[in-house]
């Protein structure tokens, strides 16, 4: 009996230790929610777990050592203390991890998602060390182990090459920044949208009408891409106009010149900062050309900006008594002759069968 005290006092010791810390950690808590950075959040959500269970295995060993217990059931307690120590540390461990990896991917693509890639090969390699010390505690060798991994692990590489090549072309994408989730970007073989994530195998991209495309790493590295994000997210745009041959032109450029800058101040997603250009470039068939640029803030801002532009343009254009025509073939019969439809540069003539 006289045992049971310093006992009891020990495993008392340790859940007030454990209590003590959960308050504590709850209140760093609600101190790291206000700051900035994310990683604290996570390192003391980490620590709420870890630490009150380290509290309560300290007072089971205490108590533990206070009992008049054999060598063998004292040994066997602390092994099993040792490991449900190491496991939860590893745990958590791979929780504070991968909540660090997860932190650092979103602040460099600058967007909600995250690539998850990353966070689970960190999450798997920390899972697997602990794992190992969890063994190597037990009295297991892993030694051999790590031998039959090796020779198992390059039969497994053999016979998994595409899924390896896709890892490693997901690793390269993010490692090299060509493509971040959240940008807008264009494949060759004419897929675009927004890249949602990008995972050990996959890029997943949201197009525009929010269906979702699913592109292998592999083939997303050998493809020709333009991303539309990068090296800035702004982009201009080209729209082509089109003016009869009697118009003034200087009159023309002036009021395009209006409207492009109601557009810009007036419309949601312009660059109301961008210089937009106007230029001449085209004697057409019945019309002059000329090319409006247009600064947009991202690329999807582009159509609804076109939209308005366009429509104002026009309306603009009637007010102001400004032509644009719209492409004329005259066919000219003669006798004994068609003449084929011209282009005002002058006649084709071909006999009549």
């Amino acid at each position: 009996m006289d045992h049971l005290l310093p006992a009891g006092i020990a495993l008392g010791a340790g859940l007030l230790g454990a209590f003590l810390l959960r308050m504590l950690l709850r209140w760093l808590a609600g101190h790291a929610g206000r700051t900035r950075w994310g990683g604290d959040d996570v390192i003391v959500a980490a620590l709420r777990t870890v630490a009150p269970w380290a509290a309560v295995a300290a007072g089971v060993a205490g108590a533990a050592a206070a009992l008049p217990l054999t060598r063998t059931v004292q040994h066997s307690v602390n092994q099993v203390l040792t490991v449900l120590l190491i496991f939860v540390a590893t745990v958590t461990a791979a929780r504070v991890v991968a909540g660090l990896v997860r932190t650092v991917t979103t602040s460099r693509s600058g967007v909600a998602g995250s690539a998850t890639i990353f966070v689970n090969i960190t999450r798997i390699l920390v899972l697997a060390i602990g794992f190992l010390v969890m063994l190597q505690t037990l009295g297991v060798s892993i030694a051999p182990m790590l031998t039959a991994l090796g020779v198992g692990g390059l039969a497994v590489a053999l016979a998994l090459q595409d899924t390896l090549a896709n890892l490693f072309a997901g690793i390269h994408i993010l490692a090299s920044k060509t493509v971040q989730p959240g940008d807008y970007i264009q494949l060759s073989s004419g897929e675009e949208g927004y890249v949602e994530d990008i995972n050990w195998r996959q890029t997943t991209v949201r197009e525009l009408s929010n269906n979702l495309v699913v592109i292998p790493n592999g083939q997303l590295a050998k493809s020709n891409m333009t991303n539309f994000m990068r090296p800035e997210q702004r982009l201009t745009v080209l729209v082509q106009v089109g003016v009869s041959y009697d118009s003034d032109l200087d009159h023309v450029e002036r009021v395009t010149d209006e409207v492009i800058a109601e557009v810009m101040t007036e419309v949601s997603g312009a660059v109301p900062d961008h210089e937009p250009a106007i230029r001449f470039h085209t004697f057409g068939d019945s019309r002059i050309g000329f090319t409006v640029i247009l600064g947009v803030g991202e690329f999807s801002d582009q159509y609804r900006i076109k939209h308005e532009f366009i429509k104002r343009l026009h309306r603009r254009y009637r007010a102001e008594g400004i032509r644009i025509p719209s492409p004329a073939r005259t066919v000219a019969l003669q006798q004994g002759a068609v003449v084929l439809p011209q282009q005002r540069s002058g006649e084709d003539v071909v006999p009549l069968p």
